[in-house]
């Protein structure tokens, strides 16, 4: 299929660009430079570009830097970027000048061609004169980065994780009576319900939505209007609070100027926090899939305490094996994520002299990270958690057998006498129940308060015993 092409031209010179292109020569400049790896920026980060450019145009209607049709037809053409109708002509790689320019450029490029068409009248837009007035690559693509990241959190991650936690807070209580065997080190331990350790995981998430809503006022704090190295040079001294009033207004976030400039452009420690909060999210993802993964495992030779439901077969050689496939999908974000966090961290310490220069690497990343977890989220709440099924029996089998209810007895025997009867118990593979009538002068009674599954796990009850793990 043969493209057609239109001589463009730039302060470098002509360029040849695809006719039907909204973008223009630096676009096509930069699709030609970055061939690496393929990967745009998320459309997300395309869309609160357009966010931004909307609101400058708005705002500089009503600071008379622009008169109304001109500044009209860009913010509306801003919107259609913001809307997501325009995706397509933002093709730059995610690899490209550190300062995220080239990209900026082609919003700039792709507005002022279409605000040209709105217009209808062959007034010409300049993508630097009017759609990037009182504005810098250097203080557009950081605001651009805190604007989609803190909206993605805001309305796709921490609503993912309302429902994953709801959902474990349901099987907490659900499974409150369900006795069964604790682990620590993967060995046998004192007695749990299954509904503590539910509630664990829900508090788990609780606290990761508190991590990450607590990082959402440094995302908040916007770079625009310190222009090229924070001092604002070229912007309306008004320029920057209206701009984040204006996106506050607009998205609902709490957006300020932020009150250094310097930091704002020179660093990205708000979001490499915000990275970090997402990292320990990942970490508990993992550790909760990974736990009832094991709890799964089975059906015969393995723990079975619970039974995932079963949404597809497991092997290509093995009738009936069904396998934990969403856990093993949620802890494959969560690995993927601790890598993104890693990349994050590295661009936040390219914060060179007046730029960090990693800007668009960032962005992919914590923005990926974000769209990952809450996608892994909501699957794992409602293909996995939602449908599982404790097995009662199994659980309390498992407790009767265990060699560590002797711990019960400490306070009655002592540490030592206790310890023989567990070791027995082992080794002949008899109840500490049945060998605790035997090796001892305590009364039937006494023996059936000591061990009653249910009371072990009733913090307070019981004053006394040892500590380890």
């Amino acid at each position: 299929m043969t493209v057609e092409f239109r001589t463009e031209k730039d302060s470098l010179g002509e360029m040849q660009v695809p006719a039907k292109a909204l973008y223009g020569p630096q676009t096509q400049r930069a699709v030609e430079n970055f061939p690496i790896s393929g990967q745009p920026l998320p459309p997300a980060f395309v869309h609160a570009l357009g966010l931004v450019k909307r609101m400058a145009a708005e705002t500089n209607l009503a600071l008379g830097l622009l008169h109304a049709p001109l500044a009209t037809a860009i913010a509306r053409a801003a919107g259609e970027v913001a809307d997501g109708r325009w995706d397509a002509e933002f093709p730059i790689d995610v690899f490209q000048t550190g300062s995220g320019t080239s990209t900026n450029m082609n919003a700039n490029e792709v507005i002022a061609h279409r605000a040209a068409a709105l217009l209808g009248d062959g007034t010409k837009v300049h993508p630097n004169d009017h759609v990037n007035l009182c504005q810098s690559s250097n203080d557009v693509i950081p605001t651009v980065l805190h604007v989609s990241a803190a909206r993605e959190l805001q309305r796709d991650l921490l609503p993912a994780l309302d429902t994953l936690q709801a959902v474990l807070q349901r099987k907490a209580r659900e499974w409150d009576d369900v006795i069964k065997t604790g682990r620590t080190h993967l060995m046998d331990a004192t007695p749990i319900r299954l509904g503590q350790e539910f509630s664990g995981y829900a508090s788990q998430i609780a606290h990761g939505k508190a991590r990450i809503a607590a990082t959402l006022p440094d995302l908040c704090e916007l770079a625009i209007g310190g222009t090229a190295v924070g001092t604002g040079i070229n912007a309306h001294p008004e320029f920057g609070r209206r701009v984040a009033a204006a996106l506050a207004d607009a998205t609902g976030l709490p957006f300020v100027e932020a009150p250094n400039h310097f930091e704002a452009q020179g660093a990205q420690d708000g979001a490499l926090w915000a990275s970090a909060a997402l990292h320990s999210l990942a970490a508990s993802l993992i550790k909760i899939a990974n736990d009832v993964r094991l709890m799964n495992s089975g059906p015969r030779c393995g723990l079975s305490e619970v039974t995932l439901p079963a949404i597809q077969p497991g092997s290509s050689i093995m009738p009936g094996k069904v396998n934990p496939v969403i856990c093993e999908a949620v802890i494959m974000v969560g690995a993927q994520v601790s890598g993104n966090h890693q990349a994050v961290a590295m661009g936040a310490q390219w914060g060179q002299l007046d730029l960090n220069t990693m800007l668009p690497m960032m962005a992919k990343n914590l923005l990926d990270s974000i769209r990952l977890l809450a996608a892994a989220s909501r699957v794992f709440a409602d293909k996995a958690l939602a449908g599982t099924t404790a097995n009662v029996e199994t659980c309390r089998g498992y407790v009767e057998i265990s060699p560590s209810m002797a711990t019960a007895l400490n306070p009655l025997i002592g540490y030592d006498a206790a310890a023989k009867i567990a070791k027995r118990s082992f080794a002949e593979r008899r109840p500490v129940r049945e060998l605790a009538r035997e090796m001892t002068k305590l009364s039937p009674a006494d023996i059936d308060h000591a061990l009653d599954p249910r009371r072990q796990t009733e913090p307070g009850l019981d004053a006394g015993g040892g500590a380890g793990g």
